[in-house]
């Protein structure tokens, strides 16, 4: 039997604290076979407490970088530690590590990029909230051909040659914008289905204004940047 490649599940973390035990029981719990590194991300809260009271592993930012910086760093540390797959991971509870195994599975078949999607065997609902996802999907679609039903998850695995990329190209956000640019150099990105979680404690920063921002911020790149990239 072959050895599993080597997994580090990277968990960006703002402001988390009364989140991040549950984030890491569930880890220890459904994938003890995993490693993980939780990247406190200048919490203002006592994450920092919680993690050192733990004993959990962490990198400490003192300075709030966002979650491109948070999960930059991550990707730095398993490019590094010379992982063979790195996770993107919640820290608010929201994913679930029973789904990892499965997503490290289509990374062994072969894909480079595994999306934990909420909408492979269920339907989209025709929500406000997922008018977002609609529409980035609807943008992904146009410029690739290619059709990712959930391109907002932030449950994703990446294989060897995307840490090194993510980790070091600073136009290379965990963000749904760049798997247009994947798509152009001819990575392989596959969604198996998931279930998430609403979060219990502490607000998401997607409140109306910063949505609306973000939307922009996405279809932009999506449609005007991230097909004219040097590939």
């Amino acid at each position: 039997m072959k050895d599993q490649l080597k997994t580090l599940v990277v968990i960006p973390a703002y402001n988390e604290a009364l989140n991040i035990e549950k984030t890491i029981t569930d880890l220890q719990t459904n994938a003890p076979q995993v490693d993980y590194v939780v990247i406190n991300d200048g919490s203002k809260d006592n994450t920092l407490e919680v993690l050192e009271k733990n004993g959990y592993n962490y990198i400490n930012g003192f300075l709030n970088q966002g979650l491109f910086g948070a999960v930059q760093t991550g990707f730095k540390y398993a490019y590094e530690k010379g992982y063979d797959i790195a996770i993107q991971f919640d820290g608010d509870g929201q994913h679930s590590a029973a789904y990892i195994q499965d997503l490290v599975d289509e990374i062994e078949k072969g894909s480079n990029i595994v999306i934990g999607s909420r909408f492979v065997s269920e339907k989209k609902p025709w929500t406000a909230r997922m008018a977002g996802s609609r529409l980035i999907a609807a943008a992904i679609k146009l410029v690739t051909g290619k059709t990712v039903l959930d391109p907002t998850s932030g449950f994703r695995a990446y294989d060897k040659a995307c840490i090194k990329e993510y980790a070091f190209d600073s136009n290379m956000p965990p963000e749904p914008d760049t798997l247009v640019y994947m798509y152009r150099k001819k990575k392989k990105i596959k969604e198996v289905q998931v279930q998430m979680s609403e979060r219990e404690f502490g607000e998401s920063y997607l409140n109306l204004p910063n949505t609306v921002k973000y939307m922009t911020r996405m279809l932009v790149s999506i449609l005007l940047i991230q097909p004219f990239r040097k590939v």
